[in-house]
């Protein structure tokens, strides 16, 4: 589990193409204090570390997480969101984020607004009834308030300290962004779907 607050932003320092698909991830974490076996959030998807060395691990990616998320639009030199796993205790500064991405959504629209940017996603027609005004958002990895939502698109605003510390200050429209609506609402919409069964 994940709160969807971003602790360092990584880079991908190599691709290599097997079986699956392994990326090395160079990180600012102290890797002696990473297990082989954690689970690391990168950019959204809940990731196992596989290797490690000094300032540095790698996770496998199977082609199904390749095909769900934007993880195939990773190359050397990508940045990407890092967030290490809960451990009870931990302050809850976002919101409970599992690490399954639902949706690959787009940026449609960006625009200045004071000191913060407006951005404008795609919103796929299966998950518009599970993203709502005021509610909490995942997007690559990161925990956002939804400001408003349309029939097709949703926005959020990202605020100065948001953009100096995610990778979300280099964001252009058309970019791909990992997207995971928030587990509440998951359930919830799943009990309505059982109850409207009964």
């Amino acid at each position: 589990m994940f709160t969807g607050i971003i602790t360092d932003v990584g880079r991908v320092r190599r691709v290599e193409k097997t079986g699956d698909t392994r990326f090395e991830i160079e990180t600012s974490y102290d890797t002696d204090t990473i297990d082989i076996g954690a689970s690391i959030a990168c950019s959204g998807p809940c990731l196992t570390v596989v290797e490690k060395g000094e300032g540095w691990f790698a996770v496998d990616v199977s082609e199904e997480t390749l095909s769900c998320t934007n993880l195939d639009d990773w190359r050397e030199g990508t940045k990407i969101n890092l967030e290490r796993a809960l451990k009870i205790g931990d302050e809850l500064g976002g919101h409970v984020v599992t690490g399954h991405v639902d949706a690959v959504v787009m940026v449609l629209h960006q625009e200045t607004v004071g000191d913060s940017t407006r951005l404008v996603f795609s919103l796929p027609a299966k998950y518009a009834g599970l993203v709502a005004a005021k509610g909490s958002i995942c997007l690559d990895g990161i925990s956002l308030t939804v400001n408003e939502v349309g029939d097709d698109s949703f926005g959020v605003n990202i605020i100065p300290h948001t953009q100096e510390h995610t990778t979300f200050g280099t964001l252009t429209v058309g970019r791909r962004i990992n997207f995971e609506i928030d587990v509440l609402a998951r359930y919830v919409a799943r009990m309505t779907e059982v109850n409207n069964k009964k």
